[in-house]
């Protein structure tokens, strides 16, 4: 399934009607993803270190206002049903969805999390942060104090842009938990592969339970005409 040439900045700008890319065949230059209702949005694919193996990527920020409109939505329409009273968003890529998200749940505020420590910040506020795309830099992350009357005693939805290894959101789950706080729901945009499913007790039981994603991506496996599948 080789498809039009796509340039780097064509994707994540469109969102196509159910069914316009077969999801049976090998892939090239794109993964199709599905959102809840079968419309698709072309992913590229983004090889390994092993050069076998590969992942379909989203970047939120570099949407088209219609797609992250979609999201956003889709999104939305899952989290409702957990009722949350104020949305949490995960830096630096789920402050952008978190934004909409709130929105589209009829909020008037959302809760950026953080890594820029401000001289008012508290430390115990904070908790190690490192993400799959970059792994070798740990920031922290940080809750700023003026936001604990939002969060404490509410029903709270955490929001991130995609969960991979699951390293980022489990550190949002940890920051939370030091303020007493336990998501009602977690969500992101994207559920890559079903790494993040591997320490399911990792910051406390129950968790896996609440994520919700707009698409779900596989790990893809380079096959012997070098197109992608699902691995």
């Amino acid at each position: 399934m080789t498809g039009p040439i796509m340039q780097p900045q064509d994707f994540w700008q469109e969102i196509h009607p159910a069914g316009s890319f077969r999801t049976d065949v090998g892939h090239k230059g794109f993964y199709p993803a599905a959102l809840p209702d079968g419309r698709q949005i072309r992913l590229p694919i983004r090889p390994l270190a092993d050069g076998q193996h590969a992942l379909a990527s989203l970047i939120v920020n570099q949407a088209s206002f219609g797609v992250l409109d979609a999201l956003a939505g889709a999104l939305a329409a899952r989290l409702s049903a957990f009722r949350p009273d104020v949305v949490a968003g995960l830096p630096t890529l789920g402050l952008t969805l978190a934004a909409e998200v709130a929105r589209k749940l009829g909020h008037t505020r959302y809760v950026p999390l953080g890594t820029s420590r401000k001289f008012w910040y508290d430390e115990a506020l904070s908790v190690p942060l490192s993400s799959i795309t970059t792994p070798d830099q740990v920031k922290r992350l940080y809750i700023d104090p003026r936001m604990l009357p939002l969060l404490q005693g509410r029903r709270v939805a955490l929001i991130d842009d995609v969960i991979s290894s699951g390293r980022s959101i489990r550190a949002g789950l940890a920051l939370l938990d030091t303020i007493g706080v336990r998501p009602v729901a977690t969500g992101a945009a994207m559920l890559q592969s079903d790494k993040w499913r591997a320490d399911a007790a990792a910051p406390h039981d129950g968790w896996l339970d609440t994520v919700c994603g707009c698409l779900e991506t596989p790990v893809l496996a380079k096959g012997p005409d070098g197109l992608w599948r699902p691995a």
